[in-house]
C-alpha cells in the first residue's frame, strides 16, 4: 500500500472509535487539503452524533490518535484535523510505489464476478457517434475492473434477432450471397440495411416474403439460420476491424445476442407467471413494478408477452438478468447505455428483484451517459442529415492527429509518425468522451480534442513523451536514493500527487465515471510541469539528481497506467 491518506485514516480509525465509545470501525473521512497534506473531517460527523463541540471531539481524537511519526496532527477550524506527513515516511511511500507492479493500487476485497454490458451494435446497421460513448466507457470501466482484481465477464449485447432479419435475409437472396459478403466485409452496411428497407416499404410480395422468413428463422429453419448466421459473421468481422482500430478489448468470444436469450423468453413469462406478478392489460401479459407511472398518473407496465404472444424488448432485457445472475454466477451487473434508458432498465431490475432473480449480493446497476453534440449543441449528425458513422470519426482523427503530429516534430521518421497519429488520434477521441462526466452531454469539437494543452488526451501523452526524454537524457536507472535532504515544496506536491494514484481508481470505480481518473491525471501532469520548471533533473547534484529522477520515473509510470486503464496508448516519444 502506498496511498498515505489510506494509511493515515486507518490509523485514526481507532482514535475516532474510541472517542465515540465504540467498538464500530468509525470513518475519519480522510481528504486532500489545501491547507495541510490532508485534513480528517469525521469529528463534526461524531460531535452531533455525541452532542458535543465538534473541536473538543477533535481535540480528544488528536490526544488518542497513535500514527507511529507518520504524520502530525492539528485541530482546526471548527474541528477539522489537519493532517502533515512526514518526510520519510513520503520517502518510505514512494519507495514502496517505485517497487510495485500495481504503482500502489490496492486489490479489491472482496473480488466480484462483474459482467459488463456495453457496445452493442446492431447486425448489418452501422455503428454511429453513440456507440462511441458505450464502447469506450465499457472498455475503460473493463481495464479498471480487471485491474484490481474482478472477474470481468464482457458482454457485447449485439441486436440479432427479430422481424428485421426476415428483409434482410431475403434482400441477401436476391443480391447474391457473394456481393454481399463483399459489401458487408468494406462497411456498407447503411447501404445494405436501406436497401433492404426500401424493397420491404416499395413491395408488399417483398413483404410477404420477409415475414415468412421471420417465420422460418424463429422455427430453427437450417437453410435460414445459415444465412442469419452469415449476416451475424460478415457484420461481426466489420465491427472487429473498428474494435482493434482502436483498441478496444471486445471479441466474438464476448458476443452475447438477442439469439442468445431467445429460448429463454418462454421461461421467463412462465417464471413471473408462477411468481404471481403478471396481469392482463389491453391482453398483453405484464407486470406493474411499484412506482412508475405514464404521463396521466396511470400505473405504467413493462410488457412481457404482447397480445398477439410475441415478446419484446422487455422479455429479453429480464432473461439477461436471469441469465447473468444463475448461469454466469455474477454478482454485479453494468449496463453501459444511454440516459434515455434509465426508466425502462430501472423498470426492468425492479422486476427482477419482484421475481427474487435479482437479490443481494447481486445488484444491477445502470452506467448512464448523455449525447454527443454539435457545435449548435444539437445532436451530432452528418452533413446529410444522418448520424455520424462511427468510423468516420475514428479515421478522421487519426488523419488529423498524424498532422498534428508532423507539425509537432517534423523530424520523425514516416512510419513512426504514422503510428504515433494513430495513438494520438485514437487517445484524443476516446480521452474527449471518457474526460467529461458521464451523464452529461458533451460538444463534439476537434480543435480541443487533439490540443496539445488543458486537458486532453495528447496533452497527457505528450507529457509522458516528454518525460521519457528526459530519463533517456539521463542515461541511468532511476532508484529511489537514500539522502534525506529535505524536499522542496514541488518535489513534496509531486510525491503526493503520485502516492494518490490508487485514491484515483478507487473513486473512479467507486462511481463508476472514468472522468475522474482523468482528472487526476491531468492533475498528475500539472503538478510534474509545476515541478520540472522549478527542480532541474539532469544539472542537480548526485543525490537530488537521484530523486528528481526518480519522480520522472514514477511520473511517467503512474501516466502511463492511468491512460492504460482508460484503453489510450502512451507513447515513449512525439
Amino acid at each position: 500500500m502506498a496511498d498515505p491518506l489510506v494509511i493515515v485514516a486507518e490509523l485514526l480509525a481507532p482514535a475516532f472509535a474510541s472517542v465515540a465509545g465504540t467498538d464500530e470501525p468509525v470513518d475519519p473521512v480522510v481528504r486532500p487539503s489545501d491547507r495541510a497534506d490532508a485534513q480528517a473531517n469525521g469529528a463534526l460527523a461524531l460531535a452531533k452524533q455525541l452532542g458535543r463541540k465538534p473541536r473538543d471531539v477533535a481535540d480528544d481524537v488528536v490526544a488518542a490518535a497513535d500514527l507511529g511519526g507518520k504524520a502530525t496532527l492539528e485541530v482546526a477550524g471548527p474541528g477539522f484535523i489537519n493532517v502533515t506527513f512526514d518526510e520519510s515516511f513520503l520517502r518510505q511511500q514512494l519507495g514502496v510505489l517505485a517497487a510495485d507492479e500495481r504503482l500502489g493500487v490496492r486489490p479489491a476485497t472482496p473480488t466480484e464476478r462483474v459482467v459488463v454490458d456495453y457496445s452493442a451494435p446492431n447486425i448489418a446497421k452501422e455503428m454511429h457517434i453513440g456507440h462511441l460513448r458505450t464502447t469506450v466507457i465499457g472498455d475503460a470501466l473493463v481495464r479498471m475492473l480487471e485491474f484490481v482484481g474482478h472477474t470481468v465477464i464482457r458482454e457485447n449485447h449485439v441486436g440479432d434477432w427479430g422481424t428485421p432479419f426476415g428483409m434482410l435475409i431475403e434482400h441477401l437472396l436476391d443480391i447474391g450471397e457473394a456481393d454481399a459478403a463483399a459489401g458487408l466485409s468494406v462497411g456498407d452496411l447503411d447501404g445494405f440495411y436501406k436497401q433492404a428497407r426500401a424493397k420491404f416499404d416499395d413491395s408488399e410480395a417483398f413483404q410477404v416474403r420477409a415475414r415468412n422468413r421471420v417465420v422460418l428463422l424463429q422455427g430453427g429453419d437450417p437453410e435460414t439460420l445459415r444465412l442469419w448466421k452469415l449476416l451475424v459473421d460478415l457484420s461481426m468481422h466489420y465491427f472487429n476491424q473498428l474494435y482493434r482500430k482502436i483498441g478496444v478489448l471486445l471479441t466474438d468470444d464476448d458476443l452475447a445476442g438477442e439469439s442468445m436469450y431467445n429460448d429463454l423468453l418462454p421461461e421467463v413469462v412462465e417464471r413471473l407467471r408462477i411468481a404471481g406478478l403478471l396481469q392482463q392489460s389491453d391482453g398483453a401479459d405484464v407486470v406493474f413494478p411499484p412506482g412508475y407511472t405514464n404521463r396521466d398518473g396511470d400505473p405504467l407496465p413493462l410488457i412481457v408477452q404482447k397480445r398477439g404472444g410475441g415478446f419484446n424488448y422487455g422479455t429479453s432485457d429480464l432473461a439477461c438478468v436471469l441469465d447473468r445472475v444463475e448461469r454466469v454466477k455474477a454478482t454485479l451487473l453494468l449496463y453501459v447505455v444511454g440516459a434515455p434508458q434509465a426508466q425502462h432498465l430501472s423498470m426492468v431490475f425492479d422486476v427482477a428483484a419482484m421475481a427474487g432473480w435479482l437479490r443481494p449480493p447481486a445488484r444491477a446497476i445502470h452506467v448512464a451517459f448523455g449525447n454527443v453534440l454539435g457545435s449548435d449543441r444539437k445532436m451530432l449528425k452528418s452533413r446529410s442529415g444522418e448520424p455520424v458513422r462511427f468510423v468516420d470519426v475514428v479515421d478522421e482523427a487519426i488523419e488529423r492527429a498524424t498532422v498534428a503530429v508532423l507539425a509537432k516534430n517534423p523530424d520523425l521518421p514516416a512510419e513512426e509518425r504514422t503510428e504515433i497519429g494513430r495513438k494520438v488520434g485514437v487517445g484524443a477521441l476516446k480521452y474527449a468522451d471518457l474526460s467529461t462526466d458521464r451523464i452529461k452531454d458533451y460538444v463534439f469539437d476537434w480543435n480541443r480534442m487533439l490540443a496539445f494543452e488543458g486537458n486532453t488526451g495528447p496533452y497527457l501523452q505528450y507529457a509522458h513523451a516528454r518525460i521519457r526524454s528526459i530519463l533517456r537524457r539521463g542515461g541511468e536507472q532511476a532508484r529511489v536514493p537514500e539522502s534525506t535532504l529535505p524536499l522542496v515544496v514541488q518535489e513534496r506536491d509531486l510525491v503526493l500527487r503520485l502516492l494518490q494514484f490508487d485514491a484515483a481508481v478507487q473513486d473512479t470505480l467507486d462511481k463508476f465515471s472514468p472522468h475522474r481518473l482523468c482528472t487526476y491525471l491531468f492533475e498528475l501532469a500539472q503538478t510534474f510541469t509545476s515541478f520540472y520548471e522549478a527542480c532541474p533533473v539532469l544539472k542537480a547534484d548526485d543525490a537530488t539528481r537521484q530523486l528528481r529522477l526518480q519522480l520522472c520515473e514514477q511520473s511517467a509510470r503512474v501516466l502511463a497506467k492511468g491512460l492504460d486503464l482508460l484503453g489510450i496508448e502512451a507513447p515513449e516519444r512525439m
